[in-house]
């Protein structure tokens, strides 16, 4: 019984915690832009993920090493410090993306400019990681998240035309915007097969003890959580498409992604869009945080642990601290959040293959997983998803500069 209440929980945590600024502002666009047309990328984001994060929580489980040590131990330091620097990069630019999420929220229900609210925020996101422990991060504030659903009523009480939908499962090329429907693409993907899913996952699976007993929890709430938790951002996507595209409106800006929930909920649609942005960029950025401190101190060998008091892990506090401090900056600098979350996806595709790649031997290597090898199976998707890893890494930014 106590298993089936932490699948439970996990399930319902890794919905509430999948939706992020990333997929709110891809899904969005790409229903405000093209329809149903992008619900492919959705659709395989979600699949290649699952495997990657079932991946992640399979190799802490069995040789209790959280990826970032796995594969610092595997390749040595010399070859980590490039996926390390990276992700370090992208992390930052994604929590500013968070923050500004936060704040723009925030703007919405308050009038107040976006930027006034970039210090406070920060504030209350280093209060809580200094505060709080990896229990309350993982499920309380991840159960705040579940307002996100309203994407996914908001979506049946549309009425979607089904014949539409699955069009959508298949890629098509639009008549126009060719440019901006591949950027775009590439950013939904981005946004869903993200790296700090796979560390964070991997390091809270050590914080909480998991052995060879969690395996099969492990693998019902990356499945299930994250499947579910995709079809958050499918809702979002087409209520979008439903209620901008028809009206040639495009997302280029969160004031205009407000309108999308008004059609389905009236005037109280404007304030859950707010709720479901706030709380969800909220807690990403928690994570996000946290898992940036995570790989510094893996990597640098410091005590680290969330629910370790500060002054027994110091240097990964300090990590936090001054990381979500800096991050907030670029909200203070007046960024606009919105493309610095699209431009923050794009760049996350860039940096995919050096993400992924280490699973194809770390998960197949016996010192690490012993008999929980990669069948043929996952064998398949990791080696689709490195290729196409490289091909995303290689026209994200040109895409951008073409005019993505």
């Amino acid at each position: 019984m106590s298993k089936l209440l932490e699948i439970a929980l996990g399930i319902v945590t890794s919905i509430g915690g999948f939706l992020d600024v990333g997929a709110i502002a891809t899904s969005a666009e790409a229903g405000s832009s093209f329809g149903f047309q992008l619900i492919w990328a959705i659709v395989l984001g979600t699949i290649c993920v699952i495997f990657l994060v079932e991946m992640s929580g399979r190799l802490a489980a069995a040789s209790k090493h959280t990826l970032s040590d796995a594969v610092r131990e595997r390749f040595g330091f010399n070859f980590y410090v490039l996926p390390l620097l990276a992700e370090i990069i992208v992390d930052f630019l994604v929590l500013g993306a968070e923050i500004g999420g936060v704040c723009i929220a925030l703007q919405l229900v308050t009038g107040i400019g976006f930027r006034w609210w970039a210090l406070p925020v920060a504030f209350a996101i280093w209060l809580m990681l200094w505060k709080g422990n990896f229990g309350l991060i993982e499920n309380g504030v991840s159960l705040l998240g579940l307002i996100t659903l309203v994407f996914v009523v908001g979506s049946f009480k549309l009425h979607p035309p089904l014949p539409a939908l699955a069009s959508g499962l298949l890629p098509t090329l639009p008549r126009q915007d060719l440019i901006h429907y591949c950027f775009i693409a590439v950013s939904i993907l981005g946004a869903l097969i993200s790296p700090y899913l796979f560390y964070f996952y991997s390091s809270g699976a050590v914080e909480d003890k998991w052995d060879e007993g969690h395996l099969g929890i492990n693998r019902a709430v990356a499945t299930l959580g994250m499947g579910f938790g995709s079809i958050v951002s499918l809702g979002v996507l087409i209520v979008a498409a439903m209620v901008l595209h028809p009206r040639g409106i495009q997302v280029d800006s969160y004031e205009q992604a407000a309108l999308m929930l008004t059609q389905p909920f009236g005037y109280w649609g404007f304030i859950l869009f707010a709720a479901s942005l706030g709380i969800a960029c909220f807690g990403a950025a928690l994570e996000v945080t946290l898992d940036t401190a995570y790989i510094v101190a893996q990597a640098l060998g410091w005590n680290w642990g969330e629910s370790l008091r500060p002054k027994d892990a110091a240097r990964f506090s300090f990590v936090y601290t001054v990381f979500v401090f800096l991050a907030s900056l670029l909200m203070v600098a007046g960024i606009d959040p919105l493309q610095l979350t699209l431009f923050s996806m794009a760049l996350t595709a860039v940096i995919l293959p050096i993400a992924i790649l280490p699973f194809l031997v770390l998960m197949n290597d016996d010192r690490y997983v012993g008999r929980h090898r990669n069948g043929w199976i996952s064998n398949t998707v990791v080696i689709f998803t490195i290729g196409l890893a490289f091909v995303l890494a290689i026209v994200a930014i040109p895409l951008e500069i073409l005019g993505g």
